[in-house]
Formats: C-alpha cells, structure tokens, sequence
C-alpha cells in the first residue's frame, strides 16, 4: 500500500499494480511473512499442551522438536531478507543498525524459547513488537537522516 501511495498508483487493473508496486515490494512482503511465522511459532509454543489435548494442528505442534530452530531460521530470513532489500532500496547504516538491534532480540528470544516454558515463550511473543519497533526505527532514522 505505501508503494502504491507513494508511487501515486492509482489504475489497480493487474498491469497497474505491477507498476505502483514494485518487485522490492513484494519481496519485503514474503520476507515479513517470516517474522510472521517466527513470532506466531512463538505463541503455539505457549498453547502446544493444550492444542495437543483438543487435536489442533499449529506450527509448534507441526514442527514438533524443529521448533526452535526453526522459529530462529525464519528470523534470520526475515532479517537477512530485509537488509538486502533495504540496501537495494538504497538504505544505509542506520537501517542496518535497526536489522542489527533485531538481530540481537531475535537472539535474546532464543534464550526465553529454547527451553520451551509457556512463560518464556508467552514473554518472546509478547515483546515481539520491540523486533519491528527496531527495524522500523532504523528505517525511519536512515530517511530522515539523508
């Protein structure tokens, strides 16, 4: 949408979305789609006994023992992805300092994860913001800063 806006899109016939919304856009899309999976991993990890009781299929169930790793693989996607489209879109070091400040987060979550407690898990998930909060500042930060 902020592509679109900023692009001054305004025909949404399929051609013209492909025009107001570039191909870095998209990309960013999927790549937050990672931390999507990342902290959402995170929350049925809170909730794995009881979705196991009631049959629920989540990712934490679905993933079994690869959970943990992989909600950390899907944060350093996220992450990895993001910098490199970000200095495709001409971002600078203050836009890595963000992806680096969530990069550290992303590492603190691995320490309440790791050992699958509700509370730890709940905790992670609960302070998720903080992870966007740094990549959105970092973002912010470098654009004004031009």
């Amino acid at each position: 949408m902020a592509f679109a806006a900023a692009l001054g899109g305004t025909d949404w016939g399929w051609g013209a979305v492909n025009a107001a919304v570039p191909p870095q856009a998209w990309w960013l899309l999927l790549g937050n789609l990672f931390w999507v999976l990342a902290y959402d991993t995170e929350y049925a990890m809170v909730d794995r006994d009881d979705d196991l009781r009631i049959g629920m299929k989540t990712s934490a169930i679905t993933l079994g023992r690869w959970d943990v790793p992989a909600v950390m693989a899907c944060y350093a996607i996220y992450l990895v992805s993001w910098a490199l489209l970000g200095r495709s879109l001409g971002l600078g070091g203050w836009f890595l300092a963000g992806i680096a400040l969530a990069a550290l987060q992303a590492a603190w979550h691995y320490t309440l994860i790791r050992e699958r407690t509700r509370d730890g898990c709940f905790r992670a998930f609960r302070l998720n913001h903080w992870v966007g909060a740094a990549v959105f500042a970092g973002v912010a930060i470098d654009l004004a800063l031009r």
